[in-house]
């Protein structure tokens, strides 16, 4: 009994001994990188077995270098990170490229060797239209789209303290004329004109009492 249970587990280890390195084998010792552009300036790369095509598994060691097409700018060495949006086999960068002309290399060294180019493009993205309400001085001159200006609704402070100023004024009495106001100056020749006509007849109906007085005063002396 002893015998074969030994001979079995024998068995079992040469045959995992013989399955493993077929396993590695299928997969090949080389690494297929496709460098298959860029999202937002993100560097994306596909990476499988070269032999079967299989997505890799194991965390790869990678470097991405990109150098500008005129080569005045020079990007990375960055490394990759599992593309969650191009799973299994996608790959990217965390750091973005800036807008122009790229040549992005990308050379893997575990769990195999692996190299892959492409020129890529990143191209420049205007910033979103901002949409406020624009204002001149105090009043508010409606939105930047043309929208309906919004009409501010009255402080109840403000108005209760404009209505008891109203009523306050409403019942205080109106102020009397003053008598020193200033006359039009047509008025005041009008004026001046009766007065004067006034002074001279009570002259004129003063001299002419007179005369009577005196005429009677004489009359009197001659008849006695």
């Amino acid at each position: 009994m002893r015998i074969r249970i030994a001979l079995s587990a024998t068995l079992a280890a040469l045959g995992l001994m013989f399955l493993l390195p077929a396993a590695a084998h299928a997969h090949g010792d080389t690494l297929k990188v496709v460098v298959t552009g860029q999202r937002a300036g993100h560097v994306t790369a596909d990476i499988t077995w070269e032999n079967d095509g299989d997505a890799v598994d194991e965390t790869v060691a990678a470097t991405v270098n990109a150098v500008s097409v005129d080569g005045s700018r020079t990007m990375g060495p960055w490394r990759l990170v599992r593309d969650t949006a191009a799973a299994p086999a996608g790959w990217t960068t965390a750091e973005a490229l800036p807008p122009g002309s790229w040549k992005v290399s990308v050379e893997v060294g575990f769990p195999a060797l692996g190299k892959g180019e492409l020129e890529v493009g990143v191209p420049v993205v205007d910033p979103a239209p901002t949409t406020g309400a624009g204002t001149t001085g105090a009043g508010t001159t409606g939105s930047a789209t043309g929208g309906t200006p919004a009409v501010s609704a009255p402080n109840p402070a403000s108005a209760s303290g404009s209505a008891a100023s109203g009523s306050a004024a409403a019942s205080s009495p109106a102020p009397a004329p003053s008598g020193t106001q200033a006359v039009p100056a047509s008025e005041g020749d009008a004026v001046w004109w009766t007065t004067a006509g006034v002074a001279a007849t009570a002259l004129a109906g003063a001299g002419v009492g007179l005369l009577l007085r005196r005429r009677r005063m004489r009359g009197a002396c001659r008849t006695s």
